[in-house]
């Protein structure tokens, strides 16, 4: 019998996020909560199922596996490439929309249209062109819109009447889909929307035709052609977008406005409680307009207009319209991140607002952290909050990281907390618990000792052995960074911290630090790092030498590891700091800011056309990257999937070209087939016994 391990079980069940309840949808009568959840925690194969409010029953309104007839899935390019954007690693039904009333979802499997009647439970197989990506129904159930082929369909709800609305005008056109750089960037992954009165749709049209090609080559079947890519790399063109309104009859009118000065289209809002609105961002994301549209024509008139010395966050949630019709926006001002409606900010210093998750009639309800002027820091916390006028109420109790999803007065309160594996979905109606919602998430074979802490003002967790004791005698330390924009890792919440716990009971001290640049603070934090990433480097340092006077930390032995922006970090971190760091696993790293994409790099660097210095400082291939302190050579190993197309494997061999010609001893670890999520079970399982091997050989550990 083979004996199960950590790395093994975190393989198999996807991080454990198999068999966790997602993605929920509350029906405005308050009668039903949808939802997606595989039958077990090693089960990939999401089915759509509906909890009865009053009952607390759960019931299947859609499986996939009786739906496809036990057949294997097939999906398309177009659909695998939609899925890396969004780090969607399951299988089944990934993805769903539904009507206004919540009675029809509407989903792919398989590249097939289906819908599904809530009410009855019963699920159907609309029969049209294909590969289907993104179905939606209308509002009022009558009519469901797809992509299929490029080109924005409509069928009715019953299968009749399937017609295009919008056909690609060449094969580098595309309607109703979101582009490269909005679904990985901007966290936009749908482009196209309904009227609330099912009249109309606004349809993106996207032409990546000035886009610069890549090839992604599979080296280990070289008879296989390489995939041509469109990767708009910075300082080189982005996709053109448009936006069109379309008549259900197919007569469209083009939405103007500067696309020149504001070529990003970051978000669309359309409800029932004003014109559409969309948000439009100029390429150095300094200045933005919030714009509302006039179907009948086209033209949009400015409804707010933001400016930044630095760049304009994205958040979740907004802009949309409060019931009142007043713009409800989330605004960096007087050094804190507040929620605004109107011209009147709600709320000040003491939340950082991070979403906004349902505007009510009375309330708005957000996602918070502590601000700079909150009574206690509150490491790691995140709460959901009810803003009005009046004040502001939190929801959420228990310490930990909390969510929410609510129509009427119904509310799926998700809650992750120290303490508890997984995430607990608690359904709720007037703020009185109703039921739960049941998760099939398996239970992890070890539990993180973790200390959520501050060093220098840097959000840190501290992790030992879990057979540590006191008087033992210091550790050898383990960094375990990602460190950079977006990417919170210091959370009041058990499995975030699962892996970290891992590597310190293979006798490690680990450190999780969130330093300049990460969110969760302040806006001011966020943006220091304007110019220069290698500030979020130095913050790794500081956090290391403050942790080192209250924790057993052997500073001889030091390692650093980490994967996407913490590969870059954990490679910065043994080439410019060797006196501070003796070994780095480095992860996917971007190592040449020139090759990673328009919206991100340029955020924090400029045009490198224009700001090449900067670009040359906060990369690792460049004079600047290897020349510092060049007697000190620290082992490297670089790994890296060869199907990455979000940091392409160029970014691993111009650093080990750079490494050789330098003198630089390293190893290199090609993962075929692999892409930026790495989702293969065997390969999951062994990356992490081969960093540890790693780690103790480099620091010659017994």
């Amino acid at each position: 019998m083979t004996i199960d391990t950590f790395p093994r079980q975190h393989a198999r069940t996807q991080r454990f996020t198999l068999g966790a309840p997602r993605a929920f949808t509350v029906a405005p009568d308050g009668e039903r909560v949808v939802f997606l959840r595989s039958a077990s925690g090693t089960d990939r194969a999401n089915a759509l199922w509906v909890l009865d409010v009053t009952s607390g029953q759960e019931r299947v309104a859609a499986e996939p596996v009786a739906l496809l007839g036990g057949a294997a899935e097939n999906l398309s390019a177009a659909e695998r490439a939609r899925r890396e954007r969004s780090r969607e690693g399951g299988a089944g039904i990934v993805g769903y929309a539904t009507d206004a009333a919540a009675e029809l979802a509407a989903f792919a499997l398989s590249g097939r249209l289906f819908a599904a009647e809530l009410r009855a439970g019963t699920a159907r197989e609309l029969p049209v062109p294909g590969p289907v990506i993104d179905p939606r129904p209308s509002p009022d159930g009558r009519h469901i819109a797809y992509v299929a082929q490029g080109a924005l369909r409509v069928v009715g709800a019953e299968g009749e009447g399937d017609r295009a609305l919008a056909t690609p005008e060449s094969d580098t056109v595309t309607y109703g889909l979101a582009e490269f750089i909005a679904a990985e960037e901007m966290s936009r992954y749908r482009g196209h929307w309904w009227s609330p009165d099912s009249d109309r749709l606004l349809v993106a049209r996207v032409d990546d035709a000035d886009v610069r090609r890549w090839w992604i080559a599979d080296p280990a079947h070289p008879d296989r052609e390489p995939a041509r890519v469109a990767y708009p790399a910075a300082g080189t063109p982005n996709a053109e977008v448009r936006l069109f309104a379309y008549d259900i009859d197919g007569a469209r009118s083009e939405v103007t406005w500067d696309r020149k000065a504001y070529p990003y289209l970051a978000r669309v809002h359309w409800s029932a409680d004003g014109a559409p609105l969309i948000l439009v961002q100029a390429r150095d994301q300094r200045s933005a307009l919030y714009l509302a549209v006039n179907t009948d024509d086209g033209s949009t008139r400015m409804v707010h207009a933001d400016e930044d010395d630095d760049w304009l966050e994205l958040l979740p949630g907004v802009p949309c319209w409060s019931p009142s019709g007043q713009l409800v926006r989330i605004a960096d001002e007087g050094g804190a991140r507040v929620l605004a409606v109107g011209e009147r900010p709600l709320t000040g210093p003491q939340l950082h607002v991070r979403a906004v998750l349902d505007v009510g009639e009375s309330d708005v309800l957000v996602s918070a952290s502590a601000g700079t002027d909150a009574e206690s820091p509150e490491t790691g916390e995140v709460h959901v909050y009810r803003v009005n006028e009046l004040g502001v109420q939190r929801v959420s109790t228990e310490p930990g990281v909390h969510s929410a999803v609510r129509s009427g007065d119904v509310t799926v309160l998700v809650s992750a907390t120290p303490d508890s594996p997984g995430a607990r979905a608690r359904v709720e109606r007037d703020g009185k618990h109703v039921a739960d919602i049941a998760s099939h998430a398996e239970r992890p074979l070890l539990s993180p000792r973790v200390t959520l802490t501050e060093a220098d003002g840097i959000p840190c967790a501290v992790l030992l052995p879990s057979s540590y004791e006191e008087g033992d005698g210091p550790l050898p330390v383990l960094m375990d960074p990602y460190g950079g924009p977006h990417g919170q890792r210091v959370v009041a919440a058990h499995n975030p911290h699962l892996t970290s716990q891992w590597f310190a009971d293979q006798g490690f001290a680990v450190i999780v630090a969130d330093g300049r640049g990460t969110p969760g603070i302040s806006p001011g934090r966020e943006k220091s790092i304007k110019g220069d990433l290698t500030l979020t480097m130095e913050d790794q340092v500081t956090a290391l030498h403050a942790l080192a006077d209250r924790f057993p930390l052997d500073l001889s032995k030091v390692a650093i590891r980490g994967w996407s922006y913490g590969g870059f970090l954990a490679g910065m971190a043994v080439l410019r700091r060797p006196d501070v760091f003796h070994a780095a696993v480095v992860g996917a790293p971007v190592t040449d800011q020139r090759l990673y994409d328009t919206h991100y790099t340029e955020r924090y660097l400029g045009d490198p056309a224009t700001s090449p210095e900067a670009y040359a400082h906060s990369s690792l291939v460049t004079d600047d990257g290897l020349s510092e302190a060049a007697e000190q050579h620290r082992p490297m190993l670089i790994v890296h999937g060869l199907a990455d197309d979000n940091v392409v494997v160029a970014h691993t061999l111009r650093l080990s070209s750079a490494l050789l010609a330098a003198g630089r001893p390293h190893e290199v670890l090609p993962l075929s087939g692999v892409t930026h999520m790495t989702p293969q079970e065997q390969v999951a399982e062994n990356l992490l016994l081969l960093q540890v091997d790693f780690l103790k050989r480099s620091l010659e550990l017994t």
